[in-house]
């Protein structure tokens, strides 16, 4: 929306999202009819944002939007935080408008300009597209409007009766911030891909990510796709991909997606993503109720063709690449099993002693792939690897391992930049190979003490494959986003922002 005026017309609700601080100035509240903006400083008065936001709503009698809710966000945050505030955006959001309907708008007051990515990835995260409820199910149809209508980040609009929302992002004097193609392209973006890992697995087997993938290049210029599937993995060498999903009704499969620039290639960055559509841990089955949200299992490769797609969208600074790792770990006769020995694409040989340790099988064959055949400067591999990584970092953060400090300082700023957080964990190869020793095999696949360091470890047997890739060491971050990409039994969309942060980034080097 371009103004305030805009933003109000025919709304049936209105949310108002500012820091503590700036409501109390209240110089963005001039923007509102008065009885909004009286109604609005009663109710911050009775609303402390706490240390993660909060929001309170009440109805404006007689005017119009007729429902008037505030998220009142923290002044500041720990140095682990996001100046952003995102994950306070993506609260108070849900908070007010989960289950609305009709027309709704979203004030947003931003301290900076550069806020608005991770703030529309917030609000994009809290309004998840996906429902096959029957209130509901139009919603699956909703789209961010590309508006070359400024501030419109958030803004969607479904079906014949679904609910929109429209979005006016501005600062703290009430002056518009513009929503440029980037904060456009990734809030979109964020929204597919946690509609893709909200998806049911029978829906979204490899086959019909793969159908999904086709439908959401079609169009774009400057892409190239490369699909290796079944037997084929075979013969590429892609022993890891194929032995996952070998059983399953639809084929394990690799597609490759490359996008290169018009003005300049630069860095070729190889964005890597696990996408296991279904775990049930193959032939050491997941008991307990533990494959339950297993459907979750593709989040990597969500985060990066989201990425991927926002990279695109947003004019892509260098040459990107991403490489989505497709299988469904089923069980059959034709299941890999533990004492099996598989040559990936590496070369290296691996002895089986967990079929439930598969996502690194096919990281391994893709991140070789990313090295040897496309030649990348850069890669970076996303997967829903270790639920060791929710021990290590927590609900929000997502674990990051990385053989290059300038690459792992990167991506840290990056996650604070886009509201995706990371933190670092232990690169030391020396301290963790030796879990993997096996008397057949260059390595096993599943370590041999669980009780160290688990995120490091599985990040390890992921490095290893990169080793001898080139005559210098492949510059490589892992983030393994196990957690923040599957929140209260839904996707999130966690990772995409951050990819697509991180990427623009190595292209300014």
């Amino acid at each position: 929306m371009k103004s305030a005026s805009a933003l109000l017309k025919g709304k049936d609700a209105l949310l108002l999202v500012a820091t503590k601080r700036a409501f109390d100035d209240g110089s963005f509240l001039q923007l509102l009819p008065e009885e909004h903006m009286r109604l609005a400083l009663e109710l911050v008065k009775d609303t402390a944002p706490g240390p993660q936001g909060n929001a309170a709503g009440s109805l404006v009698l007689g005017g119009t939007p007729r429902k008037l809710a505030v998220g009142v966000l923290p002044d500041k945050g720990s140095r682990h935080n996001s100046e952003t505030r995102a994950e306070a955006i993506r609260k108070v959001v849900a908070q007010s408008m989960t289950g609305r309907k009709g027309r709704s708008g979203i004030l947003l007051v931003l301290d900076e300009a550069d806020h608005y990515r991770a703030a529309a990835a917030a609000i994009a995260r809290s309004l998840p597209r996906f429902s096959a409820t029957t209130q509901t199910a139009t919603t699956q149809t909703a789209t961010t409007q590309t508006a070359a209508m400024q501030a419109a980040a958030a803004q969607t609009k479904g079906a014949s009766g679904a609910p929109s929302l429209d979005v006016l992002a501005v600062d703290s004097d009430g002056e518009p911030i513009t929503a440029d193609k980037r904060v456009v392209a990734v809030a979109e973006a964020v929204r597919e891909a946690a509609r893709l890992v909200d998806t049911p697995p029978t829906d979204l087997d490899p086959a019909g990510f793969q159908a999904e993938v086709t439908k959401l290049i079609k169009g774009r210029v400057g892409i190239t796709k490369k699909s290796i599937v079944g037997a084929q993995l075979l013969t590429a060498g892609l022993g890891g991909i194929h032995a996952v999903g070998r059983t399953a009704l639809a084929p394990p499969r690799l597609i490759v997606l490359t996008y290169r620039p018009k003005r300049g290639a630069g860095q070729h960055v190889a964005l890597v993503g696990k996408g296991v559509t279904y775990d049930t841990g193959g032939l050491s089955l997941k008991v307990g109720g533990s494959m339950v949200g297993m459907k979750c299992d593709m989040g990597g490769a969500a985060a990066v063709l989201g990425a991927f797609l926002a990279l695109v969208e947003g004019g892509a600074p260098c040459t990107v690449s991403a490489l989505l790792c497709l299988a469904e770990n089923a069980i059959g006769p034709g299941s890999f099993k533990n004492d099996d020995i598989l040559t990936l694409h590496s070369g290296k040989t691996v002895e089986i002693n967990n079929t439930d340790a598969e996502g690194r099988l096919l990281l391994a064959d893709g991140v070789s792939y990313a090295a040897r055949v496309l030649k990348a400067d850069v890669v970076l591999d996303a997967a829903t690897l270790t639920g060791a990584q929710g021990i290590a970092t927590g609900n929000l953060h997502a674990g990051l391992v990385s053989n290059d400090a300038a690459l792992e300082a990167l991506m840290v700023a990056a996650g604070k930049a886009s509201g995706d957080l990371v933190h670092p964990l232990p690169f030391a190869p020396e301290f963790y190979r030796a879990e993997y020793k096996s008397e057949v095999a260059d390595m096993r696949n599943s370590v041999a003490n669980r009780s160290n360091a688990q995120v490091s470890c599985a990040a390890e047997f992921v490095h290893w494959h990169l080793e001898g890739a080139g005559k210098k060491p492949v510059r490589w971050a892992h983030v393994d986003l196990a957690f923040p990409a599957w929140q209260r039994g839904r996707g999130t969309g966690f990772g995409v922002a951050l990819l697509e942060e991180a990427t623009r980034r190595l292209a300014a080097e």
